[in-house]
């Protein structure tokens, strides 16, 4: 493969790097996969086994002496201050102030937002302005006083690609075989094709198709270390991985409250790491999930049409020839229980992580690929810019066995694989059919699994076939279940009365609660009692969860008034209960009523409670505050009748002596001040509620 070598050198001149040493360097930090790759580009452009060792010690004294760490921001700043100026390698991203009616950069880990900039930088660089770029920046100090700020950009050069000719790339792409730039595609990922299997070569390309196809819904399943979250955190500043755990309309959808359209509007493809983690509290969540997975749009009061595809990437632990032999269980196993039929129903594509090898040294190359950045702007043009599907359905014959989501699916794979391989969008017949079985394969997966978690025969046509260019019907089999009768034929012969996983009763619209969570809701409300008790000085066990949490079950809207929250900890206390509200899960507004002693005392709060305000405001809960000087009495109420009344309001805990004793952090441990508690329910038209 010399010969490929030379070719992409001579094609692709300054745009490709010895991807062995990439991962050399890479094991000893946590810079970008990018800014190695152009610091190896500039120190070791060669086949010289002792410059290329000298070009390594000077890009690691690079990063030691220029890439800027997070937690290093504070001595960055002083060095600039010393020397006058010093050059940085760090994110740089440039936004326009409307007030002040001019522009200011920020660096991200040098961990200033007012730095001065002059007009040629944004100007020559415009995606400065579009989310920022990497960049060699040379910072100067300000010494003038009466400036507004400290630090100004004497020179800035991008790391990333700041401008991308679409053309230039595919008349350089037209000089190679289609196994030439498979090749090279699967070594600008760091592996070598010529350890891989033809059908191993597949299945990493497939991997990247959400990166070049808009709105493609794409599921792997696998064992653990077989590089599946790699795609999305490394390879692509136009994708973001989220890790396991809770989502929530406002931070992916849209946040009410700041009418801001979340993630979905700002990436090319978002995928879910550990998928089987993902906890979702408000029901409506799946709801617009599912509609954005068959439309690419959704309404939250405003329409929001946007591009992204999804991922959802995890681990299967068990056996796969044990699933496919089970009456009980099926490959999408893992999965939490929120996304039901409907939701597996709109996955394009089910890779078979399984397939795919763990990852080990042999697989990495030590030939030359494409720096990744510039891969990933052809990348980013292809799914912005190229629609090949109208041709692919034209051309694609599929057989009696789809409906509807089938053939979107089949064919937006098959798009998907052109434009990686193809990307003027030519390819041959044979070509074509491999994609086109792989893309049937695909979804076939995906009808196996849902025929076999439904117990009618609404998903029972799972025999998906094609015509080929010489008029023959061929049906396209999934390796792990052809011959199985349990996966093929599940509701032949005995089965057991077990329902499927995942099998759930439909979810509710947006913003709406299910009868079943309305029951629960109001079961466990009415399993609450009146509660009046003690807290004696220096006991333990009290946090606000342990109070009062279950209290807050249901409620929308929490009112504290309590006079004491204006001190540093006092605030903290609030702080507490905020969480307490947002881990509920359903309180969508939080109103606060308190005092202060004087006007310094006044703002001081203020700015901190504001602080408060605008992190809730990420969870799409509203903070709202007043001050009175004239309240005395302490009361937290919820818009489900719950008052709580504690005697010193939430001011309830003794000081620690020290950060670091524990309890400090933990209400839980922490020694209590002595106080009266009573709790209980004030019914509707009493007084009035909230």
């Amino acid at each position: 493969m010399i010969a490929l070598n030379q070719k992409l050198n001579e094609l692709f001149a300054g745009r490709v790097v010895r991807k062995d040493l990439v991962q050399r360097v890479k094991k000893g930090t946590n810079a970008p996969t990018f800014v190695l790759e152009f610091l190896l580009a500039r120190y070791c452009a060669t086949d010289d086994a002792d410059e290329i060792e000298s070009g390594l010690v000077a890009v690691n004294e690079t990063l030691q002496g220029n890439f800027v760490r997070p937690n290093e921001s504070n001595a960055a700043q002083s060095i600039v201050q010393q020397q006058g100026s010093h050059k940085f390698i760090d994110k740089v991203r440039v936004t326009h102030n409307e007030k002040e009616k001019r522009h200011w950069a920020e660096m991200e880990n040098f961990g200033s937002r007012r730095i001065a900039i002059n007009e040629r930088h944004y100007r020559d660089n415009k995606r400065l302005l579009e989310g920022g770029l990497w960049c060699e920046v040379v910072v100067g100090y300000n010494t003038i006083e009466d400036d507004e700020y400290a630090f100004h950009i004497e020179d800035l050069r991008p790391i990333q690609v700041s401008r991308f000719d679409f053309d230039t790339f595919i008349d350089a792409r037209r000089q190679f075989t289609r196994e030439e730039w498979k090749t090279t595609i699967l070594r600008s990922v760091g592996l070598e094709a010529d350890h891989l299997t033809p059908r191993q070569q597949m299945l990493y390309l497939a991997r990247l198709v959400p990166l070049v196809e808009a709105n493609y819904n794409f599921v792997e399943l696998g064992p653990r270390g077989t590089g599946k979250s790699y795609t999305f955190s490394e390879f692509s500043p136009y994708s973001t991985l989220i890790s396991g755990g809770q989502t929530t309309t406002a931070t992916l959808f849209y946040n009410k409250t700041r009418r801001q359209v979340g993630i979905i509007g700002y990436w090319d493809s978002i995928a879910f790491d550990e998928v089987a983690g993902i906890r979702v509290k408000d029901p409506g969540t799946i709801q617009i999930l599912k509609d954005f997975m068959a439309n690419g749009r959704f309404n939250l009061g405003a329409e929001v049409i946007a591009p992204a595809s999804l991922a959802f990437v995890g681990n299967i632990d068990d056996s796969i020839s044990e699933i496919v032999r089970s009456s009980q269980f099926d490959l999408f196993k893992p999965l939490p229980e929120e996304f039901d039929l409907a939701v597996i129903h709109r996955f394009h594509q089910y890779l078979p992580g399984w397939e795919i090898p763990a990852n080990a040294d042999h697989l990495l190359t030590e030939e030359y690929g494409f720096i990744t950045d510039y891969l990933a702007e052809a990348f980013h043009y292809l799914f912005k810019h190229r629609n090949y599907f109208p041709a692919v359905k034209k051309r694609a014959k599929l057989g009696a066995g789809f409906q509807g989501r089938d053939e979107t699916a089949v064919y937006k794979t098959v798009a998907g694989l052109i434009k990686l391989l193809h990307p003027d969008g030519e390819c041959g017949d044979d070509e074509f059919e491999e994609y086109l079985a792989y893309a049937i394969e695909g979804r076939r997966r995906v009808k196996e699994q849902l025929n076999k978690r439904k117990k009618d025969e609404e998903f029972g046509e799972i025999r998906l076939s094609y015509t080929n260019t010489r008029g023959e019907n061929v049906e396209v089999h999934c390796p792990e279940s052809q011959g199985v009768d349990a996966t093929l034929r599940p509701r032949s012969g005995p089965s057991e009365a077990l329902t499927p996983p995942g099998l759930l009763p439909p979810v509710a619209p947006p913003g709406a609660v299910s009868d079943e969570e309305t029951g629960a809701v109001a079961k466990a409300a009415d399993e609450l009692k009146d509660k009046h008790f003690t807290i004696r000085y220096g006991d333990s066990g009290y946090s606000y969860q342990a109070i009062f949490g279950a209290y807050l079950q249901g409620a929308k809207k929490l009112v504290v008034e309590d006079p004491y929250i204006r001190r540093d900890h006092q605030i903290r206390n609030f702080l507490q209960l905020c969480e307490l509200a947002v881990q509920g899960g359903t309180i969508k507004a939080v109103e606060l009523v308190t005092s202060a002693e004087h006007e310094a005392q006044k703002d001081d709060a203020v700015k901190r409670l504001d602080e408060i305000k605008e992190g809730l405001a990420d969870y799409d809960v509203t903070l709202s505050y007043r001050f009175d000087d004239k309240i005395h009495d302490r009361e937290v109420r919820t818009d489900t009748g719950w008052h709580i009344q504690i005697g010193r309001g939430l001011d309830i805990y003794q000081g620690p002596m020290t950060r670091l004793k524990v309890g400090a952090t933990n209400f839980d441990l922490r020694p209590c001040m002595e106080t009266k508690v009573s709790i209980f329910k004030q019914v509707e038209g009493e007084n009035g509620l909230l």
